[in-house]
């Protein structure tokens, strides 16, 4: 009798994925009416705040690419690169871009710098654990404004998370740290200078791979969009968040923090904007739990983009520990900045 319930667990866990995927397929079907809104509203979000804001960076860090950029400001930026990081300073266009962008340029640049030869394995785990962030409009714009309705927070977040991703990228230098010498990757016979020789004459080929490729990104990360909007509607409508948030109420209540924030951290660890969005609406007192904790979503990144990032690594040799070690961090380290910042500096401080 042992033996066969053992034989069972076995076939289980060796199916664990198709029984997912066939859970999943048929509460499409089951919760439809709920579904079909979800995904036309993650849809609306992709197509209007996904895709202008990051297929102009995707071209752009393509286009970069194949000039000598990479290599000027690696020789400019190698002297701080080095000794903060542990990365040649032609990692700095991947910092420098990742800040800039938002989630997933990041990464996409570090795999980039991987398939081209630019950096090391080990240096682009490194940059991997430190580069992908939400971006500046995302965080001042959407979070601040739309979301808080008031800009300083959207800086006091912006400056938390900036000095959270650094920390992370200093904590990683000593990643692999003895791989470092034996594995070193001149930039003179990078792959990358196979693609330098751009003039007038090559611009257009070299602009349409560029905007080619970016659509492909552009494209599997409306893919993400949609079915984790979908998730959460089948997670809502099937009360399964529902009984999630009344087993965690007693763990908050005994942390004394409202056990109305549960809904919004559960979904933020699926897709960030869903969470966030749910934890700025909620109307307390102490509005610095809400800031907080969406300083720690926004530098986590959440399963979505966690997947977004695992489909473009999956193409190289890279680990995707660092990634996941160093979100994980980010986001601590930013909720930590986030409350030293309110209860140190008055400004800062918007509880009533």
């Amino acid at each position: 009798m042992f033996s066969k319930c053992h034989f069972y667990i076995l076939k289980i866990k060796r199916n664990i994925l198709a029984l997912i995927f066939l859970g999943f397929g048929a509460s499409l079907l089951l919760f439809s009416s709920n579904n079909l809104p979800a995904i036309k509203k993650g849809l609306s979000l992709w197509a209007n705040s996904v895709v202008p804001s990051l297929f102009p960076f995707f071209v752009a860090t393509e286009l970069l690419m194949n000039t000598n950029f990479v290599n000027i400001l690696g020789r400019f930026l190698n002297k701080i690169m080095k000794p903060l990081f542990n990365i040649r300073g032609e990692g700095s266009f991947g910092f420098i871009m990742g800040l800039i962008s938002g989630y997933p340029v990041g990464a996409k640049i570090a795999c980039d710098f991987r398939e081209n030869n630019v950096c090391s394995k080990e240096e682009c785990e490194r940059l991997l654990s430190f580069t992908n962030n939400s971006g500046p409009l995302f965080i001042l714009g959407t979070v601040g404004i739309s979301m808080f309705g008031n800009s300083t927070i959207g800086i006091l977040l912006l400056i938390t998370h900036i000095l959270a991703c650094i920390t992370v990228g200093f904590i990683f230098r000593f990643w692999k740290y003895d791989y470092t010498s034996s594995d070193y990757v001149s930039t003179k016979n990078s792959d990358l200078k196979k693609n330098k020789n751009v003039t007038f004459s090559n611009l257009g080929e070299v602009l349409g791979k560029s905007i080619t490729n970016s659509i492909s990104t552009v494209l599997i990360i409306g893919g993400f969009v949609v079915i984790f909007s979908s998730i959460i509607s089948i997670l809502k409508a099937s009360g399964i968040l529902a009984n999630l948030t009344l087993v965690l109420t007693p763990i908050f209540n005994f942390l004394h923090i409202d056990s109305s924030f549960i809904y919004g951290i559960l979904t933020g660890f699926l897709e960030i904007t869903n969470g966030i969005s749910s934890i700025t609406s909620i109307n307390i007192k102490e509005i610095s739990i809400n800031i907080i904790l969406t300083a720690f979503l926004l530098g986590f990144g959440g399963l979505s983009v966690l997947l977004q990032v695992l489909s473009i690594t999956s193409k190289t040799d890279l680990s995707i520990k660092p990634y996941i070690y160093g979100k994980l961090l980010h986001g601590l380290l930013a909720a930590f900045y986030t409350f030293i910042a309110i209860y140190v500096f008055p400004f800062f401080n918007f509880n009533l």
